[in-house]
C-alpha cells in the first residue's frame, strides 16, 4: 500500500470537515500517542492521516515527526489560517508557500542572519515543488484567488504594524502564522516534502478582533475543501 500523505491542520473546525470528507470514503481510524490524535483514512482516493496540531511552533514539530516517524508519510500538507503582510493580499485570499521562515529566530550576534538557525545551511526551507502545484491547480479549480510566497512563522499572533513591518521587511514575507516554519523545518531535516496553505483571516494590523473570529469559518471551510482537491491531483 502508497504510504500516506499527513495533513496537519490548527483549527478544530477545519480538521473536523476532513474527517467528515474522509468518512464519506470508508473508515477513520482514531490512534493516539500520549495527548496527541491522529485520524486515518482515505481522502480523495488517496491514503491520509490528518492531525490537528492546536496553535504553536512546538505542537506542530511535534505532530510532524510522528506523522514521519510513526506514519511513514510520503508527503506533509499543512493549513490553517494567516495574516496578510502584503497589501495586495486580502482576507479570503489563499497563500501556498513557495517556503518558510521563522522570524523570530534571532542569532545575529554569533553572524548568523535574523531567521537563520544556527548549524542548518538554509535560512529558509522550500516548499515541494509537486505539492505547491498541485494545491495552486487546486485553488484555480475552486476559483479562489491564490498568491504564492514566502511563509514567516513564530509564537506570536501579529498584531502591532511595527511587527507586521519588520516580518515583511526583513523576510520578505507574504503572510504570517504560528506554525508552518516548524513543520517546515522538520521536514526539510527528514527530507520529507512538505507544503502550507494558508488562507488568510485577517490584515495581521490590530483588526484581528473584528477580523478573526468571522472569517475563520470561512477560512476552514475554504481550506478543507483545497486540500481535497489538491489530494485528489495527488493520486
Amino acid at each position: 500500500m502508497e504510504n500516506p500523505i499527513g495533513i496537519i491542520g490548527a483549527m478544530d473546525v477545519e480538521v473536523e470537515l476532513l474527517k467528515e470528507n474522509m468518512a464519506a470514503e470508508g473508515a477513520v481510524e482514531t490512534s493516539h500517542t500520549g495527548q496527541l490524535s491522529f485520524f486515518t483514512g482515505t481522502l480523495s482516493g488517496a491514503p491520509v492521516v490528518v492531525a490537528q496540531c492546536d496553535v504553536g511552533m512546538v505542537n506542530a514539530a511535534a505532530h510532524t515527526q510522528l506523522l514521519i516517524d510513526r506514519f511513514a508519510v510520503r508527503g506533509v500538507v499543512n493549513t490553517g489560517v494567516a495574516g496578510s503582510l502584503d497589501a495586495s493580499i486580502d482576507i479570503g485570499d489563499i497563500v501556498v508557500a513557495t517556503d518558510a521562515v521563522n522570524h523570530l529566530m534571532d542569532v545575529r550576534n554569533l553572524g548568523y542572519a535574523p531567521g537563520q538557525t544556527p548549524g542548518l545551511s538554509t535560512l529558509a526551507f522550500p516548499a515541494d515543488e509537486a505539492l505547491r502545484r498541485a494545491a495552486v491547480d487546486a485553488a484555480a479549480e475552486l476559483d479562489i484567488q491564490t498568491w504564492e510566497g514566502r511563509v514567516a512563522s513564530g509564537d506570536v499572533f501579529v498584531r502591532e504594524d511595527a511587527d507586521k513591518n519588520r516580518i515583511a521587511d526583513t523576510f520578505d514575507a507574504s503572510c504570517c502564522e504560528m506554525e508552518g516554519a516548524a513543520i517546515a523545518q522538520v521536514c526539510w531535516l527528514n527530507r520529507v516534502p512538505f507544503a502550507i496553505v494558508r488562507a488568510i483571516s485577517d490584515k495581521a494590523d490590530g483588526t484581528d478582533y473584528i477580523d478573526y473570529p468571522t472569517f475563520e469559518a470561512q477560512a476552514a471551510r475554504q481550506c478543507a475543501a483545497l486540500v481535497t482537491r489538491m489530494i485528489g491531483r495527488l493520486v
